[in-house]
Parts: structure tokens; C-alpha cells; sequence
């Protein structure tokens, strides 16, 4: 598998990933190809061509990066402007496809009056479950989820993790092959957080395909090593994160530092071995061009606090690279 940076790529991920060549393979669980979408004039998302077979697949970038766009897509939600998105060959906007797909959504839209317990019965009714069938499979799925002891409760008294809890349950009500989680760990305290890391391994080993999307890549990083890095709508890497860093590594890297000082900071900024050239820009601004990122950042790190530098901004100008940067780096990918 391969990961890719700058141009819009055909990327494969999950368990036994190939790069595709003149066509995708017809066994893809979930595939998008081409796809681009707009609302109204703004491009939402820009020639993503993504094929997963398996596993878990984490999904990160910054706000606006593309990701809830993504996901409506593959849900059958939204309808693509170009390209196809096919879940086993169907179109995601077709009924027939609804059955394969498990959806947890990030946002609530609860009916506050029930308990959690009717609430997940009355979604497996509207499965088309009969009713001894629909008890059991809820019985199950709160069991599941560790809420079989707080399902009597109305929706209105949960705690944020506790609706977290119940939205997942539903998701998996019907068995389905393929389960999309919108930041699922968002509001969940530490042991809870680990239980559900349990469970998403534990759907993954009896042939679940996950697609996880969270802010949290420390999260994430426990649980796969398989992500796709979204930045501006398009596909900025995807793969294992070894090979993300890898590629990162011998990626040319363009940095805007506005810092006192500049011309100063331009002579020892020089003698870092990373660094292949410093332009003075107007006002205080320095644009450096170095490689190996990680070790920049770090030797910078030092250099900052050895020499008391007042550093304002550093951003990133490489528009593929610049969440990853952020991901990896520990920030959060935002301009």
C-alpha cells in the first residue's frame, strides 16, 4: 500500500490493500471513485478515490478538511456531484445498500422521552425486525455496548458517553458488514474509552470493516494503524503511519516562520543540516525549505530555546502536507 502526498491519489487501505492500476477490484467493500462533491460553490470534496477491504481504518483531519462530507457520502446521505460510491457493488444511494451499513453519528437527534432501551427496540422495528426478534437483538446490542444496566433511563437524563453508547448500539443492531463512527469516543471517560477500543477490535477480527473519524489520533493510533489524512477536500495521505512519517520524512518542506530578528535567525537557521534555504520575506517573515521534518521541528525546538527566540507563527505551505504536519506533529491541522 502506498501513501501519497500532493496530488489527488488512488489509495487503498484496510487488510490486504493493493494500489489499483486500470481497475479497481469488484471485492471493495466500500469504494469510492473519482468522487468530488460540491455544495453549492465550494468543492466539499475533490477526486477522492478510496477502496476499503477490512479492518480498521481511521479517519482524520482538521474542520472543514472534508470528512463529514466522506462519510454522508459512503452512508448514502449525500449524492456525488462526479465520481461513484459503492458499498459490494451497490450504489450507496441505493435502499439495497442501507442493510450492509451501520451508521453512529456525531450529532443527537434523540426523541428525549424514551428510555434508551425503547429507543434502540424502536429502531430495530423500523429494521423490519418483528418484536421477539427486535427484543433480542436490542437485549444484545445494549449488552454489548455496556448500557444494559442504564437502558430503563430516558434519553434526556444520559450523560454525553452514555448517548454515545446508545447511538453505537443502534448501529449495530442489524449485523451489518460495514460500520461508520463519527468521533464515537467523544464524551467517554478513560474505562469506557478502552471497553469501546475492545469492541471496535473485536468487530474487526470477525471481518468488520470500521471507518472511525476522530480529531484524536492518539486515540486512533491505539486501536489501527491504517489512517486517511483529509486536508481541503482531498485525500492528503493514506496508509499505515509508519509509512505516512516515512514518506513525510523525504517529503521537501516549505515553513513560513515570522519571528524577530529574522535576518539573525536566518544565519542559524543556516547551519542546521535539515535546512536547504532561507528566504527574508517582507516584514519578519522567513520562508525555510528543509527535509526530514521531524528532525526540523525538533532542532528548531532546540534552537528556539537556546537562543530565547520569539517565534509568532510557523505554518506550513505545503497545502497536502499541511495536516499530516499537524496530525503527527500534534496540533491540529487548522491554517
Amino acid at each position: 500500500m502506498k501513501t501519497m502526498l500532493e496530488h489527488p491519489p488512488r489509495a487503498t487501505a484496510g487488510a490486504g490493500a493493493v494500489f489499483p492500476h486500470a481497475a479497481l477490484p469488484s471485492s471493495a467493500l466500500l469504494l469510492f471513485e473519482q468522487v468530488s462533491k460540491w455544495h453549492g460553490s465550494v468543492l466539499a470534496l475533490n477526486q477522492v478515490t478510496l477502496e476499503l477491504t477490512g479492518g480498521i481504518t481511521g479517519l482524520v483531519g482538521a474542520n472543514g478538511a472534508g470528512k463529514s462530507t466522506l462519510l454522508r457520502l459512503a452512508t448514502g446521505q449525500l449524492r456525488p456531484s462526479l465520481g461513484r460510491v459503492t458499498i459490494r457493488g451497490l450504489d450507496a444511494w441505493d435502499w439495497r445498500s442501507r442493510r450492509l451499513i451501520g451508521f453512529c453519528p456525531d450529532s443527537d437527534a434523540f426523541y428525549e422521552d424514551l428510555s434508551g432501551e425503547r429507543f434502540v427496540y424502536t429502531m430495530a422495528r423500523m429494521c423490519g425486525y418483528d418484536r421477539n426478534e427486535a427484543r433480542r437483538r436490542t437485549a444484545g446490542v445494549l449488552d454489548r455496548v455496556g448500557m444494559a444496566d442504564r437502558a430503563s433511563r430516558k434519553l434526556r437524563g444520559y450523560s454525553k458517553g452514555m448517548r454515545q453508547r446508545i447511538k453505537l448500539a443502534q448501529a449495530l443492531l442489524h449485523d451489518p458488514e460495514l460500520l461508520i463512527l463519527d468521533e464515537p469516543l467523544s464524551g467517554i471517560d478513560p474505562v469506557g474509552r478502552q471497553e469501546l477500543l475492545e469492541l471496535f477490535r473485536a468487530l474487526a477480527s470477525q471481518g468488520k470493516c470500521l471507518v472511525i473519524s476522530s480529531h484524536e489520533l492518539e486515540a486512533l493510533e491505539k486501536l489501527t494503524n491504517h489512517v486517511a489524512i483529509m486536508a481541503r477536500g482531498r485525500l492528503a495521505a493514506v496508509g499505515t503511519l509508519t509509512q505516512i512519517r516515512d514518506m513525510l520524512e523525504n517529503h521537501p518542506l516549505s515553513v513560513r516562520i515570522e519571528v524577530d530578528r529574522p535576518r539573525e535567525v536566518a544565519r542559524l537557521l543556516l547551519n542546521m543540516p535539515e535546512v536547504v534555504a532561507v528566504d527574508v520575506a517582507q516584514g519578519e517573515s522567513l520562508i525555510v525549505k528543509a527535509h526530514q521534518a521531524r528532525s526540523f521541528f525538533r532542532d528548531f525546538g532546540r534552537l528556539v530555546s537556546s537562543e530565547g527566540l520569539d517565534v509568532r507563527q510557523m505554518e506550513p505551505l505545503d497545502e497536502s502536507a499541511h495536516a499530516i504536519l499537524g496530525y503527527l506533529l500534534g496540533g491540529s491541522g487548522k491554517t
